[in-house]
């Protein structure tokens, strides 16, 4: 078989072993996505981490494990919601999980606000892959729920190969992938995919927007009011 000419790595995560975060630990998760909320410095005035927090499926990788989630909070300024990932060392045998971080950020725009929107994404870069010839990538993590009926997995593509794939588990799906291509020629993004049980792409959404989606919003923002 001839050399392929991207060789990249791909499914580098541990698929989800845990499931989604429930009990002590979740309470535990909680402590440290507050304290990183915490150091938000524009935070709205009224916004809190509220109690029920939704956590994603854990992935784990570069020898942490992530827990993606997000929650509603209403604030001075209207609904928002916080989203971010808490982390913490990959345990050996029966060692508990330790040396916990948290990232945490807020955003008004929101998937109820957004009808036409299929997917609702957050992604972070939480490491850095590097090939030959100054080739490289952003270790990203996705996390996410479908906004169509019938999804059951979800995936990870860059230019066509698929280089992460998770089940759907109560509406909510992680991904581990690379994503923004250095030196591989044309630009290489990540896109996600969702998938009915039949395998029909029922979405795909691309982490960029499109340089002419990018030009109308500024050409929006830049026009005078009526």
């Amino acid at each position: 078989m001839a050399p392929n000419p991207r060789p990249i790595p791909r499914f580098i995560a541990d698929t989800s072993q845990e499931g989604i975060a429930a009990g002590r630990f979740a309470a535990r998760l909680r402590d440290a996505f507050v304290e990183a909320v915490a150091e938000i410095g524009d935070l709205p005035a009224g916004a809190a981490v509220p109690e029920e927090v939704d956590w994603f499926p854990e992935r784990a990788w570069g020898g942490r494990v992530w827990v993606p989630c997000s929650a509603r909070t209403e604030s001075e300024e209207g609904t928002l919601e916080l989203f971010g990932h808490v982390s913490y060392d990959l345990p050996t045998g029966d060692g508990d999980p330790s040396g916990f971080a948290a990232t945490a950020d807020f955003t008004d725009v929101l998937a109820e606000d957004n009808p036409d929107w299929k997917i609702d994404l957050n992604d972070d870069v939480i490491g850095r892959w590097r090939g030959e010839n100054g080739r490289a990538g952003a270790v990203t993590l996705v996390w996410g729920r479908p906004l169509v009926r019938g999804a059951v997995a979800a995936t990870a593509e860059l230019a066509g190969d698929t280089v992460d794939q998770e089940e759907i588990s109560r509406d909510r799906f992680t991904l581990v992938a690379l994503d923004a291509l250095e030196a591989y020629g044309d630009d290489v993004f990540l896109d996600v995919k969702l998938w009915s049980r039949r395998a029909m792409e029922l979405a795909s959404e691309s982490l960029y927007a499109e340089p002419e989606d990018e030009a109308e919003a500024e050409a929006d923002a830049a026009a005078p009011d009526a």
